[in-house]
């Protein structure tokens, strides 16, 4: 333990005569992948991807420390002490930027970029840190997934796995409003034109890693299906889509309506021709139809004013009390009427109420 020990404190000392800023050249010479460039060419791309994230999650002076935190991110591969205890990487960064007297956040920028390395790891702790963390993750899979090297079966050499679940925690557990799939174009964009474009297949590889997480967090695969169906810009709002979902569920309303939900997708598939969501009242001629269009007058703006506010389990809770008007609806009304006026009308009036019970997530999902 005690030559170790020697061993660190001179390599550390040794380190200490250069600065990490003086080190950048030598990063041009070291391989990252054979045909993805140096390390040099890496970082370059890191602080393009780093600077447009950053700017989405704060002001200049964010976007200016992520850009040099993403430049000196690498450097320490090249010191003596990570080449002797490689575990050591982003540590010694930390700890050698605060030497040189780089700021705060760009030093935690630089150790918590790796984060997170492992199941159950901490995030990275600021948003400089949030940014090229991101950057890093969304680089190598943008890279690898470009030249064709997916993760297949068991195998995932470049722990990319590892990466898209680093991704898919730091959006979700630090609530970022940030869009995946903007950030997953935003990655490809910072590779040169002839580059290979997969953005579908890491956008999927994303979805699938997603889905794990939230099953891991105790929600059935019915009610993750229900949530993700539904398109949203940002994942940070998941677990509580998911929460409203589950609240949802324990309502006596919940089955007939996700029942009837179902059969109102399958019968908005099947119509020859496109659906337009307007209704004209004259053509409301039975009392179940115009009772159901009441209904989605009366609660249907309730419950948009709930969504908005992201009180999404009150939204579901409100929109419970038109299971009565829908069933009535489904009791007394023949949709496929012969009269192409009424039919549409009522195939307008569905499109209506189905735009309604399915903004948190796809109710149909929920049925048995």
């Amino acid at each position: 333990m005690r030559a170790r020990l020697a061993d660190a404190k001179f390599f550390f000392e040794q380190d200490s005569k250069r600065t990490l800023e003086s080190r950048l050249p030598g990063l041009d010479k070291v391989v990252y992948h054979g045909k993805l460039g140096t390390q040099g060419q890496r970082i370059e791309r890191l602080r393009v991807l780093a600077r447009e994230i950053a700017g989405e999650l704060g002001d200049e002076s964010i976007v200016e420390q992520a850009d040099r935190a993403a430049c000196l991110a690498k450097v320490d591969l090249l010191t003596d002490m990570v080449g002797e205890f490689p575990e050591l990487q982003g540590v010694m960064g930390c700890y050698y930027a605060r030497r040189d007297g780089e700021s705060d956040e760009v030093a935690l920028a630089i150790e918590d970029h790796y984060k997170p390395r492992f199941a159950g790891d901490g995030l990275p702790r600021g948003t400089v840190g949030l940014a090229v963390a991101l950057a890093d993750k969304l680089e190598t899979l943008a890279g690898l997934f470009g030249i064709g090297q997916a993760p297949s079966g068991d195998k995932d050499p470049f722990a990319l796995r590892r990466h898209a679940l680093g991704v898919i925690r730091m959006l979700i557990e630090r609530q970022l409003l940030l869009d995946p799939h903007q950030l997953v174009s935003q990655a490809f964009a910072a590779f040169p034109p002839e580059h290979g474009q997969a953005q579908a297949e890491v956008g999927y590889f994303l979805r699938e890693r997603l889905v794990g997480y939230l099953r891991e967090g105790g929600y059935t695969a019915q009610e993750v299906e229900a949530v993700l169906e539904v398109p949203s810009q940002t994942w940070a709002e998941l677990p509580k889509r998911l929460a409203a979902v589950r609240a949802f569920s324990t309502l006596p309303e919940a089955a007939a309506l996700a029942a009837a939900n179902k059969r109102i997708g399958n019968i908005l598939k099947k119509s020859d021709s496109p659906v337009a969501g307007t209704i004209d009242l004259s053509l409301l001629r039975e009392p179940a139809e115009q009772e159901l269009q009441k209904a989605i007058e009366q609660i249907g703006p309730e419950a948009s004013t709930l969504f908005e506010r992201g009180e999404y389990a009150d939204s579901l809770r409100v929109l419970a009390a038109l299971r009565e008007p829908v069933d009535a609806f489904f009791d007394g009304v023949m949709v496929n009427a012969e009269d192409a006026a009424l039919r549409a009308n009522r195939l307008g009036l569905l499109t209506s109420l189905h735009a309604a019970m399915n903004r948190v997530a796809d109710l149909s999902k929920l049925a048995a």
